[in-house]
């Protein structure tokens, strides 16, 4: 897959995806999207009724989520279980090449970013002594799991470009790996995605959306 990173209006890095004519996050600010998308409309609001979670990203991707995930609990009680599910895991090369101002003031950040990226595929590795990262090179369809999550990051590349990820039948499989009351968080606000998700099982509220983007979206399974 060829990639090229690309500076976002809040000064942080995203990838430009050639082969699917998509990028990775928003132009406006890839950090001030995922902030707010990921962790004020899931991790806070998931994390505020339970302490303990088991949370599923759809597209680990650059590995931004999970950092501002693990940025959010670090010197918290809250403990996370993170998995990450991506099909087209991204070179490390590429990965150290990126730039993240926010992170200049947290050196420690900085280095768990990395660690992120090398720890291996397919087995659960300790990144701090409460957060827990388990990638999984698959695609979501493919992937099977006995374990129930609290927490769905839905961060797949936009309908328009790869529809097939906002079918009904992926939003269903989705919902059966979703505990009752457990969230999922989107960027999209798509309508059909909405009727998609009802139809999985959620119960779908409609939230602001990050910069410039009128609105999101957030699931809760029924």
């Amino acid at each position: 897959m060829s990639l090229k990173i690309q500076l976002t209006e809040d000064g942080s890095s995203t990838l430009f995806s050639e082969e699917f004519d998509e990028i990775y996050h928003s132009r406006h600010g890839a950090w001030q999207e995922s902030q707010h998308v990921f962790i004020e409309a899931g991790l806070k609001y998931v994390l505020a009724q339970k302490t303990a979670i088991n949370l599923l990203e759809i597209g680990f991707g650059t590995g931004l989520n999970a950092l501002l995930t693990l940025a959010h609990i670090k010197d918290s009680s809250a403990i996370v279980h993170y998995c990450g599910v991506e099909p087209l895991p991204i070179d490390l090369e590429l990965i150290q090449a990126m730039t993240f101002p926010q992170l200049e003031a947290y050196p420690d950040l900085k280095e768990k970013f990395e660690a992120l990226h090398k720890t291996p595929w397919g087995e659960e590795v300790e990144i701090l002594p409460n957060f827990y990262l388990h990638k999984v090179k698959s695609k979501i369809a493919d992937w099977q799991t006995e374990i129930k999550f609290d927490l769905v990051y839905f961060d797949a590349f936009a309908p328009t470009k790869h529809p097939e990820m906002w079918e009904e039948d992926i939003l269903k499989q989705v919902s059966e790996m979703t505990n009752t009351e457990g969230a999922l968080v989107t960027y999209c606000a798509k309508g059909y995605v909405k009727r998609n998700l009802k139809a999985a099982g959620f119960r779908v509220e409609t939230l602001p959306g990050p910069a410039k983007k009128r609105e999101m979206t957030r699931g809760i399974k029924i």
